[in-house]
């Protein structure tokens, strides 16, 4: 994976952290063999695990630190935000996942690998308000407009990084940072997610 996928991917840091863990923990056993395949796969509840070169692109351009703290939306099983817990360590992580079905597996995955990201089940495009400001925001859903409330709770420099455009079309993946005289945006090229909607799912 790491040779074939991620040889484009300009943060060291992130490389290393993904050849450390598993990819085969985060995925149902059934397909476990597919996990490093470069492709995003089925976690159940509709929802996947975005393929590694994507998941490597937006961790880079979150320019992620030691102690920050930072949100994930649409946690999934946990890939990213434990990635994420690693590379900010000793950082603090909050998750949001709208889909209870994968919360319960999710919770006990990260209780034994990644104990300092808390989960919530919730509405990711809310984000989780008590523990903002973010120093940087990841989001594995497709917004079609920019979610206000996850803008808001981002601190001054902060970084988001998301796919934006149509639910079912092509999304351009987008890196924002969070400046005195607004937002600013860069490009990161064509991916395709599952889309980001509103509410929780039972």
């Amino acid at each position: 994976m790491v040779r074939d996928q991620l040889g484009d991917c300009p943060d060291p840091r992130v490389v290393a952290a993904m050849a450390e863990l598993p990819r085969h923990w985060f995925v149902p056993a059934e397909i476990a063999a597919h996990a490093y395949d470069d492709c995003a796969l089925a976690i159940g509840a509709e929802q996947t695990i975005s393929q590694p070169r994507v998941v490597a692109s937006m961790l880079a351009a979150l320019h992620l630190a030691p102690g920050m703290t930072v949100l994930d939306v649409g946690a999934g099983s946990g890939y990213a935000a434990t990635l994420i817990a690693r590379l900010i360590a000793p950082g603090a992580v909050v998750a949001v996942e709208r889909q209870k079905a994968l919360v319960p597996a999710t919770t006990q995955l990260l209780a034994r690998i990644a104990p300092q990201v808390r989960l919530v089940h919730g509405d990711g495009l809310a984000g989780y308000a008590p523990g903002a400001p973010y120093d940087a925001v990841h989001v594995a859903c497709a917004c079609e407009v920019l979610p206000a409330a996850l803008i808001a709770q981002l601190r001054a420099g902060a970084r988001m990084v998301l796919p934006l455009g149509p639910h079912g079309g092509t999304q351009r993946l987008t890196a924002l940072t969070c400046t005195t005289s607004g937002v600013e945006h860069d490009e990161l090229g064509a991916v395709l997610f599952v889309p980001a909607l509103p509410g929780t799912a039972e």
